[in-house]
């Protein structure tokens, strides 16, 4: 009797609100294990099918012989919040490398390391300019997926992605900010922003997982091509909220915070041909139309 199939076992690092949603679509599709450096969170990844494990990216003592593990992994987690590198993946990729046994590896960056680009549309191919230590951190990670892959013959795709929304989704619907009155900048001043749903980007880290290219990179992001301002006016109308108030760009220092006035500087607008073309992700959730 020919030996039976190994089935291919999953390990999803930083298992936050993206990884439940890919915990919930695979429902038992392939063993999965989850990394969290919480304990609190065991029970729940738990219940939603995972095998949790204890460990924390800023400690690579805690994390043992991950690569002995799994054969894919999902690297969800963020970069630590300050300096140039991503320490975290580094300790990661550092564990991995000791068991061998991983195939694939899906990574999931932003399109803020493209920096500001006046608007333009473009696709994969546009080189990266990230001007803040925070995408620099992406820029970093990316580099160091890609070289491992190279190096120990695994299979790397990272997905750029913008905004994360859903009405379900902590922080992730405009609502909250509508709500406070936070003002947008005057069309004049105003910069295109991009948009993913968190089902369709949970789909799409799945999708990544079985068709993705090696060294390949992916736009996760939807059809939408609306200025800040204009998805704010959108969902307001959505919500029977009052729409935001506009200023200038001259006005914004003074009345927005740091991280929100780096978002209001950046203006781009993402092809997604390779997402729905090579993945063959057919998006639920179009537009913010759609998932609003």
């Amino acid at each position: 009797m020919a030996p039976r199939a190994r089935r291919l076992r999953l390990l999803i690092v930083g298992c936050g609100d993206v990884g439940e949603r890919v915990l919930r679509l695979l429902a038992g599709r392939w063993p999965v294990l989850a990394l969290s450096s919480s304990v609190a969170r065991l029970p729940l990844l738990r219940a939603l099918g995972a095998r949790p494990l204890l460990g924390d990216l800023d400690d690579a003592a805690t994390l043992g012989r991950l690569g002995g593990l799994a054969d894919l992994v999902l690297h969800l987690a963020p970069p630590p919040s300050h300096g140039a590198h991503d320490t975290r993946t580094r300790a990661l990729l550092q564990a991995l490398a000791r068991g061998g046994r991983v195939r694939r590896l899906v990574y999931a960056s932003t399109s803020g390391v493209y920096g500001d680009c006046g608007g333009a549309r473009f696709d994969e191919t546009r080189a990266p300019h990230p001007t803040t230590d925070r995408a620099r951190r992406r820029v970093d990670a990316e580099a160091q997926v890609r070289a491992f892959g190279r190096r120990h013959g695994v299979a790397v795709s990272v997905l750029r992605i913008p905004g994360i929304y859903a009405t379900d989704r902590v922080g992730g619907h405009p609502r909250e900010r509508l709500a406070r009155g936070t003002p947008v900048l005057r069309d004049a001043d105003d910069v295109y922003t991009n948009h993913i749903h968190a089902d369709d980007l949970a789909r799409a880290c799945i999708a990544a997982l079985l068709r993705g290219a090696p060294q390949r990179i992916y736009h996760a992001s939807d059809d939408t091509e609306l200025k800040m301002g204009a998805y704010f006016d959108l969902a307001a109308d959505l919500c029977g909220l009052p729409r935001p108030p506009r200023i200038a760009r001259a006005d914004a220092a003074a009345q927005l915070g740091p991280m929100l006035l780096s978002f209001m500087s950046e203006s781009r607008r993402l092809d997604n041909r390779r997402l729905k073309n090579e993945l063959r992700l057919r998006l639920r959730y179009p537009t913010v139309v759609d998932g609003l």
